[in-house]
């Protein structure tokens, strides 16, 4: 009965019920709600997650079929998208890059340097007693100790050069004791001379002079470039393309002034006219492997498109490139570290190595390299300097390694030629030069260069693939293959989160925590009982619970 009338009382809605719930509340209030685990937090992420697949997988609804059909599709998916991932990463880290032309139009462009030379180093009417007792080992004339050699001598009997014969005799001489071999200033008085080389000269149908030329020296020993912007010389530029629109110029080589080939030296030439190369005024020029050939008896043209590309009736290309630094190219981005020249190019770097190699290996340098050292002597020249950068040239191709600049301009070339003089012009070209016929023939040239229209070409490298594209195939993949997306990977870093915060954070709070003693968990049971004893419940039974063993367990 006692039971009864308790069990009514509490299951009759009242105050007392109302009051019990409140109790209750406090009371858990009191004691703190529970906290998820990182079991529930793990269920909740794979239910509520954007990941397609996940929740079949795991869905207690779903028959074990369909289940493992749904592993194996998450799986096969997630390993697409892995391997895919694992491409695009792959391709970014070989820094792949692609060329692109522009051809661009311009109303005016500058006209390149044109720096030419004469294949012969040294005239032949020029030379002195002096020069041949100084120079003649050099020229393969002489031995060392300067006894002409009977080879050149036959060859200047047949030649009929009696007057250097005579220059060859050294019985007897001495040269000036004070007047030690200057080749620079050999080279500058010996070499052909642009005042008596050059019989005409146009520049966009303007006359032009040898005053609008600078001197400069190369291998092929004295040169002259146009438009070099030295000397107070302005930096020409042409406004219209094709010919007439360019340089034209009219040369005599002057083959009656080539010294006879008696021997093979770096200094005497089988061939007859001029090496012309074309290039920035801040890049040197580097004839002797860079130039071209313009023969006697043609009127060549030079058409040039500057690449940035331009065209003359030589044939001109100018060509603006830019290519990448490392790791996506292998050009040179850095400024030059020479003493020599303030802009880099590969013929500033190939003259900088080669001056520097000399200057170890034999003690001086050229006439043609750039500093202050000592130039070599002409016994120099045939004993160390010669060789030595012969064999730099040919054998030793670790030693000077220069890469491509970055940005640069070059110039391509389109030749063409026609035979002159015509027979028609042939003798009005003699008396006009009072030279005959057959000299005008092996000695004229004509060399016309030009832009063939005022435009170039740009060619311009650039990465094929960056961080944009990496994450653009990454993340389209990802919602390709299982639906996910970059707030997706939050909500996975909010999971681990949480996890986190369960397992290690969890661990030290409950290791902080102070633990219970006995006695407390007695009071609390006790509490407990008196409670249950004053609402006259036999002892350890509830009201629609187990017994009080039961519940002390739970509670306690």
């Amino acid at each position: 009965m006692v039971v009864e009338a308790a069990t009514s009382e509490a299951d009759a809605p009242g105050p007392r019920k109302d009051k019990d719930a409140r109790e209750t509340r406090l009371h858990n209030n009191g004691a703190g709600s529970p906290k998820p685990t990182w079991r529930a937090v793990t269920l909740s992420f794979i239910m509520g997650t954007k990941v397609h697949g996940l929740k079949f997988v795991f869905s207690p609804d779903k028959s074990k079929l369909r289940r493992a059909i749904w592993i194996v599709a998450f799986c096969l998916c997630v390993s697409l998208l892995c391997t895919w991932s694992w491409n695009r990463i792959s391709y970014l880290m070989s820094y792949p890059a692609v060329s692109k032309i522009y051809m661009v139009w311009a109303p005016n462009m500058s006209f390149p340097a044109v720096t030419f030379c004469n294949q012969n180093v040294f005239r032949v009417s020029s030379l002195t007693k002096e020069d041949l007792y100084h120079s003649g080992y050099w020229m393969d004339l002489t031995y060392p100790n300067r006894t002409v050699m009977e080879r050149s001598k036959s060859i200047l009997r047949d030649q009929h050069k009696q007057e250097l014969l005579s220059l060859l005799d050294f019985d007897g001489y001495a040269p000036p004791p004070d007047r030690a071999a200057n080749t620079t200033e050999m080279m500058g008085r010996l070499g052909h001379q642009l005042e008596e080389m050059l019989l005409e000269c146009r520049f966009r149908g303007e006359s032009c002079t040898h005053r609008n030329f600078s001197t400069i020296y190369t291998r092929y020993g004295k040169c002259y470039t146009f438009n070099s912007g030295l000397d107070g010389n302005p930096l020409l530029t042409t406004l219209k393309g094709g010919t007439g629109n360019g340089l034209e110029i009219m040369l005599d080589i002057q083959q009656d002034e080539y010294l006879p080939v008696w021997g093979e030296t770096d200094e005497t030439s089988y061939e007859a006219g001029v090496k012309v190369q074309l290039h920035t005024q801040s890049e040197p020029p580097f004839l002797h492997q860079l130039g071209f050939g313009v023969a006697p008896g043609f009127q060549t043209f030079v058409s040039s498109q500057e690449q940035r590309v331009a065209y003359d009736r030589l044939g001109l290309l100018h060509a603006t490139l830019q290519y990448l630094p490392p790791p996506w190219g292998d050009c040179k981005s850095t400024p030059i570290d020479s003493e020599y020249f303030s802009t880099y190019s590969i013929t500033a770097c190939r003259i900088d190595c080669e001056t520097r190699y000399l200057l170890e290996n034999c003690n001086c340098r050229m006439v043609h390299m750039p500093g202050t050292s000592t130039v070599c002597t002409p016994e120099q020249y045939k004993d160390c300097a010669d060789p030595a950068l012969d064999f730099l040239v040919e054998k030793d191709n670790d030693y000077c390694v220069c890469q491509t600049p970055c940005n640069m301009t070059r110039y391509g070339k389109e030749l063409s030629m026609v035979k002159i003089p015509s027979k028609a012009s042939a003798k009005y070209l003699a008396k006009k030069f009072n030279k005959t016929e057959q000299y005008i023939g092996e000695n004229i040239l004509v060399m016309d260069i030009f832009f063939e229209a005022l435009n170039y070409e740009k060619i311009e490298q650039k990465k094929a693939y960056e961080i944009a594209g990496l994450l653009g195939d990454i993340g389209g993949q990802m919602g390709l293959f299982i639906g996910a997306s970059v707030l997706t990977i939050l909500e996975i870093f909010d999971y681990l989160y949480e996890v986190f915060k369960d397992k290690v954070l969890g661990y030290f709070i409950r290791k902080k925590r102070p633990q219970r003693c006995q006695s407390d968990n007695l009071s609390t049971c006790d509490t407990l009982r008196s409670h249950s004893d004053s609402l006259g419940f036999t002892p350890n039974m509830l009201p629609r619970h187990p017994t009080l063993g039961n519940f002390e367990e739970f509670a306690c």
